[in-house]
């Protein structure tokens, strides 16, 4: 496992209870940053799944300590451009400043999108897109304003490259990140800010779970014959995800900005 130097510096993870934003703020912690865990902490109505709790948030925290970070848990609805603002501030005033923001709070509802709810479509748009540009919005200002440049790592998925049957509205969320994805990295490179996404394709997590205990019968079997599996047939870990933000979020990705990288087993040559 690459080793990065991050001592001394800050990470602000969205999504970060369980899964892949766990996984984030885990590695951040084993090679020496502070973590801010961040979370919603409830489930979402309309969401076809549990998400998580403030157990599971307290429980991240607990092993980026054992892993010999300073870490915090903040509850965070990344929809509410005020609990951003509040968020941000608790984690300058903690830690100093933010050095890597690992934009990573997602949600998947199932659902046709001819008989979708509208509150549905509204939820994926809102904490898919919406929050995202809000948590890039603020820590992108407070890099700005602290003139130390920084790094913005946002989820994507393969569904921001091609569709997925069943989830349309999170599929237009994450194409969108895309391109939320490159125009900060345009309006960010004067101030030495680089972003970038991640597109990982299916990994084992609570999420995925979700997806897979809630999708139609005739919406699993569209999206088999679509050919949207990876090529080396084997479920992706939240760890494999991870690696890639480690690397965007270092000096070794220095020149690096404004890219969409596949994590994806070779699902989107398909």
């Amino acid at each position: 496992m690459v080793r990065y130097d991050f001592d001394g510096k800050t990470a602000l993870v969205t999504g970060a209870a369980r899964g892949q934003g766990r996984s984030h703020a885990l590695r951040y912690a084993e090679n020496g940053a502070n973590v801010v865990a961040t979370d919603v902490c409830e489930t979402a109505d309309p969401s076809t799944y549990d998400l998580s709790g403030r157990e599971e948030l307290d429980e991240t925290v607990a092993l980026a300590e054992e892993r010999g970070a300073t870490a915090i848990g903040l509850e965070l609805d990344v929809t509410d451009e005020s609990a951003v603002e509040a968020a941000v501030e608790a984690a300058v005033s903690t830690f100093g400043g933010i050095d890597v923001l690992a934009n990573n709070a997602g949600v998947a509802p199932v659902g046709e999108l001819v008989a979708l709810e509208s509150e549905t479509w509204d939820l994926a748009l809102d904490v898919n897109l919406k929050g995202m540009w809000l948590t890039a919005k603020h820590v992108g200002q407070h890099m700005i304003d602290r003139g130390d440049g920084g790094r913005i790592v946002n989820t994507s998925s393969t569904a921001g490259f091609v569709a997925s049957p069943g989830l349309g509205h999170y599929t237009a969320a994450k194409h969108g990140v895309i391109g939320l994805t490159k125009t900060l990295a345009v309006e960010l490179a004067p101030h030495d800010i680089t972003v970038n996404a991640v597109c990982p394709t299916a990994v084992d997590t609570p999420m995925t779970g979700g997806i897979v205990e809630s999708i139609d019968e005739d919406v699993a079997e569209i999206a088999e014959q679509s050919g949207s599996d990876n090529l080396l047939d084997e479920i992706l870990q939240p760890e494999d995800v991870s690696a890639a933000f480690m690397w965007l979020s270092s000096d070794d990705a220095e020149f690096v900005t404004g890219i969409a990288l596949p994590v994806a087993a070779g699902a989107t040559a398909l």
